[in-house]
């Protein structure tokens, strides 16, 4: 699997730093799970999370949201992992855009 990042440049959203897609290979290369962001809280303890994809629907005018991208077998399955992986890649996607802005 491959994480690709689109940059935020524009900042017309506070705190959204990119948006994110996973290339994924095996039985299902060539596609691309998009709906992922990277976002930043600022404050004391400027934190960073990952938003996954959800689809929004109404029900009696009141806006809701579900996952598309759920665990397997209860609340024991996590995203975590994934985040962690996201947030991973886009440290190092940080550096390397440091780098050839510098260089």
């Amino acid at each position: 699997m491959i994480i690709k990042f689109i940059d935020n440049e524009k900042s017309t959203i506070p705190g959204k730093l990119a948006d994110a897609e996973l290339y994924l290979d095996g039985p299902l290369d060539g596609l691309k799970l998009i709906g992922f962001a990277v976002w930043e809280r600022r404050g004391d303890r400027a934190t960073r999370n990952v938003t996954f994809p959800a689809r929004q629907y109404s029900v009696n005018g009141e806006r809701r949201s579900f996952a598309l991208l759920r665990p397997i077998e209860g609340p024991a399955g996590s995203t975590v992992g994934l985040r962690d992986l996201i947030l991973e890649a886009y440290a190092e996607h940080e550096l390397e855009t440091k780098s050839v802005t510098r260089g």
